[in-house]
């Protein structure tokens, strides 16, 4: 077996991550990764010809690109117990039989959500830089040039970068931590 960290068995030997923070992957050789989350937008619904436009719009787009990116698809679960409790609540104040039915279906609804693990897919682009003024140029640059495809998009965020990593490490698993009890 080669003494190459690369071909290393154990993930601690070639996930070079130091720190997420302010946004930004710190690696271990002081290059950063970043970039852009963009809402996710239905084109489909659209007419044929605004369909076509911002497709030829991100070709433009990613064709102007000159510098080493990731286009990265990320599914994450979707927390809609807040909303359940929410709906309980509401259906505990209301008298109406005719709202607590329609409340009580809403609840279903999103329990059904809960238990068939469905998932909100995120779309990123990154990439990778050794200077935060290079990183921001670049980050202003992909939200301008996508607005002008059409699509809202915001810096990455420490959770959304988090979650990326997660996905591809643990199979999209999140891991918690805490205190073993016999």
């Amino acid at each position: 077996m080669s003494t190459n960290s690369n071909s290393s068995i154990y993930t601690e030997n070639w996930i070079t991550v130091k720190s997420i923070e302010n946004n930004i992957i710190t690696l271990d050789n002081k290059k950063m990764v970043t970039g852009v989350k963009i809402e996710p937008r239905n084109i489909f619904i659209l007419d044929e010809q605004t369909q076509n436009n911002v497709i030829d719009s991100l070709k433009t787009f990613y064709n102007l690109i000159d510098y080493e990116f990731w286009l990265i698809v990320a599914d994450r679960p979707v927390d809609v117990n807040l909303y359940i409790s929410q709906l309980q609540l509401k259906m505990n104040d209301s008298q109406s039989p005719v709202l607590r039915k329609l409340i009580y279906d809403d609840i279903q609804k999103a329990e059904m959500f809960v238990s068939n693990d469905v998932v909100d897919t995120e779309y990123f682009i990154l990439f990778k830089e050794t200077s935060t003024d290079a990183i921001q140029k670049k980050v202003r640059s992909l939200i301008t040039n996508l607005a002008s495809c059409g699509l809202i998009a915001s810096q990455t965020s420490n959770e959304d970068l988090r979650m990326i990593l997660d996905n591809f490490l643990n199979g999209g698993s999140n891991f918690k931590s805490g205190t073993v009890m016999s």
